[in-house]
């Protein structure tokens, strides 16, 4: 006799309290307008409940995170740039790097900005510093343009706990013609609360990359996070993010590019590490002729589950998106992609365009892609597929016999599969390490 079972109770939400806002705002000495938005922001979050059942969360399951390990603040211990692994903080062009910023642990452990980029104005330091030195600047754009505690119960966790992170601002007219690099490491197990927040002006233009990592445990942790993206009018943006915590860790992240008119965000977001990540990515086009390209990469093994949720919201006529995201599952490995493009009424003339290309290398992994289009308006072009495959035998058994193992022949097949994407990262270097690492899950 079929018994039928049910979904046990909802998710547990980590132990946190308002006292733990307060503290955290004191320690960090901040004004008292920020401590006032944390607060509205907890508010928010105690009124939310978890998320469970909604459409955007009811494909993924994370009741099995242990909050009692996870939802402890990490705190500096002593550990510096040392503890980082070096390839992770190599210049990324040459040997002139534009800016450096290692925050591990929460606390800066490294920082350079060239002399050159200081002359032009460009603001490139970690978030705390930034309240601090250009108060008018994060009060008018942090949590208030792109990511919003409105957004979801994580996001108005973060507004009301972030701890840590990047700032970023290019003036008016300003062209940051030397890359930003950004890494974000953890030797301790417990929460992290860190964000980005990138402002460019009108007529500017910067690269940027960020990485994240920690050190490998047997211990859950949790990373709460948010990636803000603002391109002012005839701006462009370059930004790499690249994620790839330990086996133990659980991503909640929300990411939004806000592209004003004219302007250009061309966006590559990479997932290899985690236990588990639900990140919501979104572009809103809020200009006319805004143009975002997003591309994405995800590679997922053994008991890893990546949940990727894309959204691209044509607020304006006359816009464009383009979204191509490449995954690979294996083992008993599981992935989602969510996508949808939407337009408001009158939002004429507008270009959206997602696929989702899934590449199948066990019979346990599962992939699943969803598609969406959301359109109020009668003049567009807007498309969108997911397509699935597996390795096929025929080309593996031509490079075999040519000599080559049937692991280096796999690989080679699967680099293929990826290179159309790695080739939007702008870095040499980074790309020969994603190669690696791709290496290192097929062969080990």
């Amino acid at each position: 006799m079929a018994v039928v079972r049910r979904r046990s109770a909802s998710p547990q939400a980590p132990r946190y309290t308002r006292a733990d806002v307060e503290a955290l705002s004191g320690s960090l000495g901040e004004p008292s307008w920020l401590l006032e938005r944390r607060l509205e922001a907890w508010e928010h979050y105690q009124r939310t409940p978890m998320p469970f059942m909604e459409e955007e969360w009811r494909r993924t399951d994370y009741r099995h995170i242990r909050w009692d390990e996870a939802d402890r603040l990490i705190r500096a211990n002593g550990a510096t740039a040392a503890d980082e692994p070096g390839r992770n903080i190599e210049p990324l062009t040459g040997d002139e790097q534009g800016g450096r910023l290692v925050i591990v642990d929460g606390k800066v452990a490294q920082f350079e900005l060239a002399d050159r980029l200081v002359k032009q104005g460009v603001i490139f330091t970690d978030l705390g510093t930034a309240v601090r030195e250009h108060e008018e600047l994060v009060r008018a754009h942090l949590l208030t343009r792109a990511v919003t505690p409105a957004d979801g119960k994580f996001a108005a966790l973060h507004t009301a706990l972030w701890d840590a992170g990047v700032f970023v601002y290019v003036p008016r007219n300003t062209v940051a013609e030397l890359p930003l690099h950004a890494v974000c490491f953890n030797t301790a197990t417990g929460a992290a609360f860190g964000h980005v927040l990138v402002v460019l002006e009108d007529n500017a233009q910067a690269t940027m990359q960020v990485e994240y990592a920690s050190r490998q445990s047997d211990k859950q942790s949790a990373y709460i996070g948010a990636t803000e993206l603002i391109v002012g009018a005839a701006g462009n943006l370059r930004y790499v993010s690249l994620q790839d915590w330990n086996r133990e860790t659980f991503e909640f992240s929300h990411q939004r590019g806000v592209v004003g008119r004219d302007a250009q965000l061309d966006w590559v977001n990479g997932v290899m590490g985690s236990r588990l990540t639900k990140a919501f990515i979104e572009v809103d086009a809020v200009g006319p002729r805004a143009n975002a390209r997003v591309s994405g990469f995800f590679f997922a093994d053994r008991d890893q589950f990546f949940d990727l949720d894309t959204q691209q919201n044509h607020n304006a006529p006359l816009t464009n998106t383009d979204l191509l995201f490449k995954g690979a599952a294996r083992d008993n490995a599981r992935t989602l992609w969510q996508g949808m493009i939407k337009s408001l009424p009158q939002m004429q003339q507008i270009d959206g365009y997602q696929v989702c290309r899934n590449l199948m290398l066990s019979d346990e992994a599962r992939m699943d892609s969803i598609p969406g289009l959301e359109i109020e308006a009668d003049d567009v072009a807007c498309s969108h597929a997911a397509t699935f495959g597996t390795l096929e035998q025929e080309p593996i058994y031509y490079l075999m016999s040519r000599g080559i193992s049937r692991p280096q022949a796999q690989l080679m097949i699967i680099e293929g599969f990826f290179d159309e994407l790695l080739q939007r990262v702008p870095f040499e270097r980074v790309r020969q390490r994603l190669v690696e690492e791709i290496k290192a899950k097929i062969i080990g």
